[in-house]
């Protein structure tokens, strides 16, 4: 095992969102740092640069410093990867990203890890921050942009570090889990579906590796569980820590009720066993971020913290970046931007929406850009996913060339089956073609949810440039 003394560390694929957030970690920690990648963009590119980390364009061997200690591979990187051969070949140490977080950072913490195929970068946020504001100075690793610390990442003080468990493998030498390397103590589980169709071939082996993750819990731990979503309850059984239950059905140890949705804030009765907690409040929307939002306030209770200390952290969060964010207003035409990409987080965004503002007409605008989305594996469930949304535009799925003709998502087929129900639907080749031919329509009251797992070609932008240029109907 490595020292974790001061070093000289070299990251490839460095701009990955948990790659430049260890970045951050590292060179706060005083190791010396640099990286390169094959794209370098904001925000990361803008991280990055704030930390005097060098970042080198592209991939060569020669970019990897005299005297490195330490190579950390990003699981983007394939073994050709002239950098990483470069690593092979000189014998120089190398970890993943999530060994290197571990051995790092969380050895001498207790981690609290966030994980689930939905939710988990909120929740990952919330419970930091919700801990941060009690004074607990907790450390934070999460894949996400959290507004209350202007980032990804923190070092904290405090005994407690907050860690994102992400599902997906970590490298090309270590084809497991992430989370399996973050010796959770606390955890949170919101939900197990089917997801990462590239590295999963089915639902089992989805389950296999949450049953893996819960079995890391030791005797002393908790994990707060929400059976309703999924596959949760059969991944759960039989583990060494102590479970509580949350969600907004019967049955469960902390249960949600009397749940309503005002202009700014949502407001719900909380019960634990039975025995009422009173009211508390949230600035995120939808039944989903209650459910997320149960969880945490579950987890925090177990820690000791007061009712009150609690609903202040709660009230104080600020969001995430890329999830309900408002990117733009123009002519009281409100543009949205959200991460989600599966059937399950398309359906629940949308209904939150609607429930934060349901005066408004909702355009809901999806780019099928993950793994799992642009196959055919939820070729019916999409359709399901958008008919709540009143108008419901679809583009090609992003960059096919890969997958096998008959393996792809068909966005016109989508598009077809919401008409054949009743439902107003367009599909358009491009985001530029989306800008094109939905800015004329769009009228004062209108809400733009744009929804898609990258950068949708600046569809954001473009959109609210355009609208500017349209008269106000």
């Amino acid at each position: 095992m490595l020292h974790p003394g001061k070093k000289k560390i070299h990251m490839i694929a460095i701009c990955g969102t948990g790659m430049a957030a260890l970045a951050g970690l590292l060179k706060r920690s005083g190791h010396v740092v640099t990286g390169s990648d094959q794209n370098i963009y904001p925000p990361m590119s803008d991280l990055l640069a704030e930390l005097a980390i060098t970042c080198f364009q592209g991939f060569r061997a020669e970019q990897i410093p005299a005297g490195t200690d330490l190579v950390v591979i990003g699981n983007a990187v394939g073994k050709n990867n002239p950098e990483a051969l470069a690593v092979l070949n000189r014998g120089v140490p190398y970890l993943s990203m999530p060994q290197a977080l571990s051995q790092f950072f969380l050895q001498d913490k207790d981690p609290v890890v966030v994980v689930g195929t939905h939710g988990k970068t909120t929740t990952t946020a919330l419970l930091a921050w919700s801990l941060e504001s009690s004074g607990a100075d907790p450390g934070l690793m999460v894949g996400g942009w959290a507004t209350n610390f202007k980032g990804s990442h923190k070092l904290g003080a405090g005994s407690l570090f907050v860690v994102e468990g992400d599902e997906y493998d970590s490298a090309f030498f270590d084809k497991g889990p992430k989370f399996l390397h973050y010796r959770p103590k606390y955890a949170i589980l919101t939900s197990v579906e089917f997801d990462h169709g590239d590295i999963y071939p089915d639902i089992d082996a989805v389950k296999s590796a949450f049953s893996r993750f819960t079995r890391l819990l030791p005797p002393e731990g908790l994990l707060m569980a929400a059976p309703e979503e999924g596959a949760v309850a059969q991944v759960v059984g039989g583990i060494a820590a102590p479970v509580q239950t949350y969600g907004l059905g019967e049955g469960v140890d902390w249960l949600a009720r009397s749940i309503c949705f005002e202009s700014n804030l949502t407001r719900f009765e909380v019960l634990y066993r039975g025995r009422s907690l009173g009211f508390f409040e949230s600035p995120l929307m939808g039944r989903h971020n209650v459910k997320n939002t149960l969880g945490v306030l579950g987890l925090l209770w177990n820690l000791g913290l007061s009712k009150e200390k609690i609903q202040e952290g709660l009230l104080g969060f600020a969001g995430i970046k890329r999830r309900q964010e408002i990117v733009g207003v123009v002519n009281d035409i409100i543009v949205m931007d959200d991460f989600a990409h599966h059937p399950t987080a398309l359906c629940a965004t949308v209904e939150a929406v609607k429930s934060r503002y349901p005066n408004r007409r909702i355009w809901a605008i999806f780019e099928p850009r993950s793994a799992t989305s642009r196959r055919n594996i939820f070729q019916a469930e999409f359709v399901e996913a958008l008919q709540g949304a009143d108008r419901a535009v679809l583009v090609n799925p992003f960059a096919v060339e890969s997958i096998a003709p008959e393996s792809r998502l068909d966005s016109e087929k989508i598009v077809a089956e919401l008409r054949r129900r009743g439902r107003e639907a367009d599909y358009f080749p491009s985001a530029d073609a989306v800008v094109t031919q939905i800015s004329p329509r769009l009228a004062p009251g209108d809400l733009v949810l744009v929804m898609s797992s990258g950068g949708f070609d600046g569809i954001h932008k473009k959109l609210l440039t355009a609208l500017a240029r349209e008269p106000v109907s």
